[in-house]
């Protein structure tokens, strides 16, 4: 058994160092995967770019993580074993006892850990986790393509399925990008007549080709006007962190539509009541689902081979990674390989 491990810590806001440390060992209810690969989010900039202080050794950011389980802890249920490939999201598992856990609602768990946030992440060889964040991953779906379903997939696949649409809805997808570029595939293989919103002519045709049925130039058109052209949408699902074109929209909901917002920003939305009393319209927010919706999202996933595109970068590349997805270079998901096997 190897002694130490490599990894990509935080070495000052928004700059990362490659380290070697002790090997960790799992505790009572914890797993120690080997890591095989970790996929890039949003998350991981804002993590890394305001993390905790004091910390010693500094945190390791990453949450889109699949890999082999080395060893576990001795309450770890037979259901996990040793070598299986397992998958660990932005929850780092849940704790079984709050109120929200006992009333089955394990993703609101109020103890949860967070991968590269309250916890080591997958920017590394190995890692610890709680038995209770990990995924199954199915044996058809390919790691590089399962590990950005862990978050980006499977936040757009559940706000889609909880939204109450019906096939035949109207949906409008805000951003495409890590997120929107799987939140299109899902409403279209979902039965929705799917609208893409996004900033610039170039994205027309890999909205059309990822399942979209209209395009939206955020750039060149009044978005609203154009939406309320098509008839409205029942369902807006807002990606990106626009909070300004969020508020522009509700207008252009059919009565009782819903805008469901997955991207979080720093400005608040400035939306009339009357907008949404007239019309019975609601704004809602969806959260990232438990493990268990997430190895449901991982299998419509296959079925319906909605996949994420990805890119991929070894992980002492983390930096560029970074980097290339701050400057909106990324398409659509990076992900970051161990050199131990796909």
């Amino acid at each position: 058994m190897k002694t130490t491990f490599r990894a990509m810590q935080i070495a000052s806001p928004g700059m990362l160092e490659l380290v070697e440390r002790p090997m960790p060992i799992p505790g009572f209810n914890e797993v120690l995967i080997k890591i095989d690969l970790c996929g890039v989010c949003g998350a991981d900039l804002r993590d890394c770019e305001k993390p905790q202080q004091g910390l010693n050794p500094p945190r390791i950011p990453g949450h889109e993580i699949i890999g082999h389980i080395a060893s576990k802890g001795e309450a770890v249920p037979d259901h996990w074993n040793i070598g299986q490939r397992v998958g660990v999201g932005r929850l780092g598992g849940y704790c079984q006892y709050c109120k929200p856990c006992r009333n089955g609602l394990f993703h609101l768990c109020e103890n949860q850990v967070t991968p590269g946030l309250s916890c080591d992440g997958g920017y590394a060889e190995y890692v610890v986790i709680r038995h209770t964040a990990l995924i199954n991953i199915p044996s058809e779906l390919s790691s590089v393509h399962a590990a950005p379903i862990l978050c980006a997939g499977t936040a757009t696949f559940n706000a889609l399925r909880k939204s109450g649409a019906r096939a035949g809805d109207k949906v409008a997808i805000l951003g495409i990008g890590g997120l929107g570029h799987m939140a299109i595939q899902y409403a279209r293989k979902m039965g929705f007549e799917v609208v893409g919103i996004a900033r610039g002519h170039e994205k027309a045709a890999i909205a059309r080709e990822l399942g979209s049925h209209h395009y939206i130039d955020s750039h060149r058109e009044d978005v609203t006007e154009r939406l309320k052209s098509l008839g409205g949408a029942d369902f807006i699902v807002a990606t990106a962190p626009d909070s300004e074109t969020i508020s522009l929209l509700v207008p252009a909901l059919a009565p009782q539509g819903k805008v469901i917002l997955l991207g979080t920003g720093r400005k608040p939305m400035q939306i009339m009541p009357g907008m949404l009393i007239g019309a019975e319209r609601s704004l809602s927010g969806s959260f990232i689902s438990t493990p268990a919706e997430t190895e449901r999202a991982l299998h419509f996933s296959h079925l319906f081979q909605a996949l994420p595109i990805t890119e991929l970068m070894p992980f002492e590349q983390a930096n560029d990674a970074l980097n290339r997805l701050k400057a909106g270079k990324a398409r659509y998901r990076i992900v970051l390989t161990m050199n131990q096997g796909n």
